[in-house]
């Protein structure tokens, strides 16, 4: 009678021990069969040699760091392009090909541009002349002359009756008028000729970029500065990032910060421009400060004017979090792109009386990462929250066991 009992117990506690075999199986490879994507890491090979060793020195951010920083600003040399005139009234254009010229000989109205209302345009069609100076890139026909104005050729020249080929790129309207006073005087007896340009086409700039209207700009008798172009093209975007316009000036790139010469007055900003430039206004993709961490809305936010501090980053991301943020590691970390090797970092301490007034202070440069670490009693607590359910699930399974 004793031997059927421990083999009925013994059969009992089998039984519930595979079932908690089965049970357990089946748990464990929950994570092949349930629903969801999922990486299988078989078939990758982790280097673990190349794990990075290099530490990075930290500057707590304190009176010495801001006034460091603010002479920096003020001794940052600025690369601008040689400056072509130093007075604006210095401007004097010279004709280039294409250009549209009229020409006017006075008691002499077979050799003057006639005073019609058209100007060709090319094909068969005509367009008023005041349609051709708001539009200097009307296509012109081919050959030496429109029916109402001399086209400069490519070449250069222009033919005028009387007077022959002569060479007109490169010169003023004044210098072309007296060539051509000069060669009619053996045919008219004190000729007075007046020379203007109909419509600017031979130089232009191209404006590219966050501009309402981009394309070209012709460079007239009227200097063109950066400032003029921009407006020109009907002003900025809203995503328009004027601190950095990009100007090409033959193969090489300049920066410049258009809001300096409009808030600051800072007429160096303010280059004249020169035919073949090229002007890109481009947009804030490279004027973002990243905000992570322990904040309560962890963002990317744009710089305002080319200004922002640690106090806009932090206010914009909904300040720190309570109960999970250390509020002696707010870190900034500079130069990634740059230096991705040997970055900058700063360290904030926000328990410090003078902290808010060094957060309004400290000045964030384009694609700086501001970081809020975390306090170690929420590092200990996530862990509690990542183990206590496996906990759990091994205590469910020991008492079906028993």
């Amino acid at each position: 009678m004793l031997i059927k009992k421990l083999a009925a117990n013994s059969f009992a506690h089998g039984r519930s021990t595979f079932a908690a075999a089965l049970l357990l199986t089946s748990f464990l490879s929950a994570c092949s069969t349930a629903p969801g994507n999922y990486l299988d890491t078989s078939r990758l090979k982790e280097d673990n040699q190349n794990r990075p060793t290099e530490t990075y020195p930290v500057h707590l951010i304190d009176a010495s760091v801001i006034t460091a920083q603010a002479q920096e600003a003020a001794a940052k040399p600025q690369a601008l392009p040689p400056a072509t005139l130093t007075d604006p009234s210095q401007w004097v254009y010279r004709l280039a090909p294409q250009d549209i010229l009229g020409i006017t000989v006075w008691d002499h109205p077979e050799l003057t541009t006639p005073q019609g209302s058209t100007l060709s345009s090319g094909g068969n069609t005509t367009q008023t002349i005041a349609g051709a100076l708001q539009q200097p890139y009307t296509a012109a026909l081919p050959g030496q002359a429109d029916p109402y104005g001399q086209t400069v050729a490519a070449d250069g020249t222009i033919f005028f009756p009387f007077v022959g080929r002569i060479k007109a790129a490169g010169k003023t309207t004044t210098e072309l008028r007296d060539q051509l006073a000069t060669g009619l005087v053996r045919f008219i007896r004190n000729p007075q000729v007046d020379v203007r340009v109909l419509s600017y086409r031979g130089k232009k700039v191209q404006v590219t970029g966050e501009v309402k209207t981009p394309g070209p700009l012709a460079v007239s008798d009227v200097p063109l500065s950066l400032v003029d172009a921009i407006t020109r093209s009907g002003g900025t975007t809203t995503e328009a990032d004027i601190q950095r316009v990009r100007l090409t000036r033959n193969h090489q790139l300049y920066v410049l910060d258009a809001n300096r010469m409009l808030d600051r007055g800072d007429t160096t900003q303010d280059v004249m421009l020169q035919s073949g430039d090229v002007i890109n206004v481009p947009d804030r993709s490279n004027s973002r400060i990243f905000v992570m961490g322990e904040v309560k809305t962890p963002l990317q936010v744009p710089m305002l004017k080319g200004h922002l501090t640690i106090a806009d980053a932090l206010t914009q991301a909904g300040g720190i979090l309570n109960t999970d943020a250390n509020p002696r590691q707010i870190f900034v970390m500079r130069g990634m792109r740059e230096h991705p090797t040997t970055p900058e970092v700063f360290r904030l301490d926000m328990t410090q009386p003078d902290s808010i007034m060094l957060s309004s202070q400290f000045q964030l440069q384009p694609l700086d990462v501001v970081y809020v670490g975390t306090a170690a009693s929420t590092t200990f607590n996530r862990v509690l929250q990542q183990i206590l359910p496996t906990v759990q699930t091994v205590f469910y399974l020991k008492q079906l066991t028993r």
